[in-house]
């Protein structure tokens, strides 16, 4: 073992311990990587940038943009005009039609991008057809992932195998070349949500109240303020409540007439009631300030803290967000926009106290309660969605029409090499400029430029393991421990191997972490490496055992799911995609 070697493998130690746990962003991870592989000249400096430029990021940033004008242009949006308009009344036709419409979707766009669109238009399918969410998201979130491997562009990870393979000097991988195996698992994956998944997936009703279904009401109180307190007088600013006692004002009352969300320079009066929101330990501090007073009888519901200008509503962060990473204290969303934030809802649980220094990240569900117009402006600033509303956006039925004629040309050219792939994804990009079918500016803004950066960074920790040699020496290591045995385990045992690591990390980084070394042992057994390659591509997509997957981590806050969720639906799944991929795969792609 080189000196190299050991090097990397340390860096690729850390590099899945932060993958995992996610304490810094993965891009930020993979930028790391990127950095220690040049300063340690573990890669040559004419290569470490390579993959930014490589055909695999051109491919995905020609498809991003094609895929945001097909949303811009309403495109998607008259799909989901069908789909309530003919499934109203029959909980097991809508079942099918959501999961069958967003499958067949995520086949050609973004399966990430497919689950944020249709999160909203199913939760408003959920509440008029009186159906519970939790019956509909997990299903829906599933579909778009089973989806994967139907088309190389159904997911950015599909894009990454074939330029890993292509590091390795085999021939990218065709459009359709998954599809004999994608569309299979496509299939029984959608039957086996609609016969065995559904009766897996709990029943759990959505409170109507706000208040219950975050848990907020333990952590409301009524304060009243008698005459002579020290705080008579004080602005809300001064009174300390906020800074000293991390109590939130949400509204007062005086003269029977509410205050809701106060500002920073309302000035306290003798008689004024605070509804205020916090901790019961931060609550009952307050009984050492003379003159206040706490009412235990006091009971709340959400008419208590909105009226006809506030709203109380649920928002969930979905891709591109500004405000994933951030805090809401750096966000600082009361003083710019007059709005708060109330609780936030999570795989880990609902946070009440102390919330305004926790970083967001994707598919957090934010309790808010703020000016309407406001919440409506982040709405279209996609800073979050409202659950249970659909945006209406004006149908631009002309270019509407030019945008699919040109993603159907696209994927003709690239189809029947008449052009290399990612030529004819920037060509595609370029006429949807040309056409006017969205701007420059918002197609950047929408492009999830951390994708793009994770795959240009692990693209370089590919060709890192290659020219130091630690994909050969860990293929060594491997074929002397299983060099023996049916080459179909060793198949298996990387499926396995890709479906544990894709769990805590992203898809992409997993693929880029195992392609290297099962290229390498193929090589070392005289096996078709292409076969290794596939199956990892469709292992690298078997994201059901947890809800850390994106599109399922979008879900799992509306549909209130809980993790072993997941796991009972999940890995019965996963055991079903397992038998069809180890049947296909070496079928297809002879080993």
């Amino acid at each position: 073992m080189t000196l190299p070697i050991v090097l990397l493998l340390i860096i690729l130690s850390i590099a899945l311990v932060l993958f995992s746990f996610e304490w810094i962003s993965p891009d930020v991870t993979a930028i790391g990587v990127l950095v220690a592989l040049v300063l340690l000249g573990l890669i040559p400096i004419e290569k470490a940038f390579a993959g930014f430029g490589s055909d695999t990021v051109i491919l995905l940033l020609g498809l991003l943009i094609m895929t945001t004008a097909l949303m811009r242009t309403g495109v998607v949006e008259v799909v989901s005009r069908y789909m309530l308009q003919y499934t109203r009344d029959y909980p097991r036709r809508l079942l099918l039609l959501t999961m069958t419409v967003v499958g067949l979707l995520s086949a050609i766009i973004n399966n990430t991008a497919a689950t944020a669109f249709f999160l909203p238009v199913i939760l408003n399918l959920s509440q008029r057809s009186k159906i519970s969410a939790s019956r509909l998201l997990m299903p829906m979130a599933f579909a778009a992932v089973l989806a994967s491997s139907v088309t190389l562009i159904s997911t950015s990870t599909n894009v990454v195998v074939s330029g890993l393979i292509v590091q390795a000097g085999l021939p990218p991988i065709g459009m359709f070349e998954l599809t004999p195996v994608g569309i299979p698992v496509l299939i029984v994956g959608l039957l086996y949500m609609l016969v065995i998944g559904q009766r897996l997936i709990p029943d759990r009703q959505i409170p109507k109240d706000l208040t219950d279904s975050f848990g907020l009401r333990p952590y409301l109180a009524e304060l009243r303020i008698y005459p002579g307190a020290p705080l008579v007088g004080k602005t809300l600013a001064e009174s300390g409540l906020g800074r000293n006692l991390d109590l939130t004002v949400m509204s007062i009352i005086r003269n029977k007439k509410r205050q809701l969300a106060p500002s920073a320079n309302f000035q306290l009066e003798a008689g004024d009631a605070l509804i205020v929101e916090g901790s019961s330990k931060d609550i009952l501090k307050i009984k050492d300030m003379a003159g206040i007073d706490i009412q235990a009888d006091a009971k709340f519901s959400d008419l208590d803290l909105q009226d006809n200008n506030l709203r109380l509503v649920e928002v969930v962060l979905l891709p591109n967000s500004h405000f994933i990473g951030r805090t809401l204290k750096g966000l600082q969303l009361r003083e710019k926009f007059h709005i708060q934030v109330l609780a936030i809802s999570r795989p880990s649980g609902v946070l009440h106290s102390k919330i305004a220094h926790v970083h967001l990240n994707l598919g957090d569900v934010l309790l808010v309660q703020g000016n309407s117009k406001q919440i409506t402006t982040l709405q279209d600033d996609n800073a979050f969605n409202v659950l249970g509303e659909v945006e209406t956006q004006r149908f631009d039925r002309k270019r509407a029409w030019i945008v699919i004629g040109i993603f159907a040309l696209t994927l003709t050219f690239a189809t029947v090499k008449l052009m290399p792939m990612p030529v004819a994804m920037l060509l595609g990009a370029l006429c949807v400029f040309v056409t006017r079918c969205i701007s420059p500016d918002e197609a950047y803004r929408k492009v999830d430029w951390k994708v793009l950066i994770l795959i240009g960074c692990m693209l370089a920790l590919g060709v890192a393991m290659q020219t130091t040699g630690t994909a050969q020496f860990l293929a060594e290591r491997l074929v002397n421990l299983v060099g023996g045995l049916n080459p179909i385990w060793l198949l298996a045992g990387f499926f396995l191997l890709t479906v544990l690591l894709t769990q805590p990390m992203s898809n992409q980084a997993a693929a880029a972490v195992i392609i290297p070394v099962a290229l390498q042992t193929a090589f070392q057994l005289n096996l078709n490496p292409r076969t290794f390659a596939m199956m990892i591509a469709v292992a690298a997509s078997t994201s059901y055992l947890t809800p850390l997957e994106p599109a399922c981590l979008m879900v799992y806050g509306p549909g209130r799911y809980r993790f072993i969720d997941f796991v009972k639906v999940g890995g019965l799944l996963t055991l079903f995609v397992f038998a069809l991929a180890i049947i296909l795969v070496p079928v297809f792609w002879p080993l």
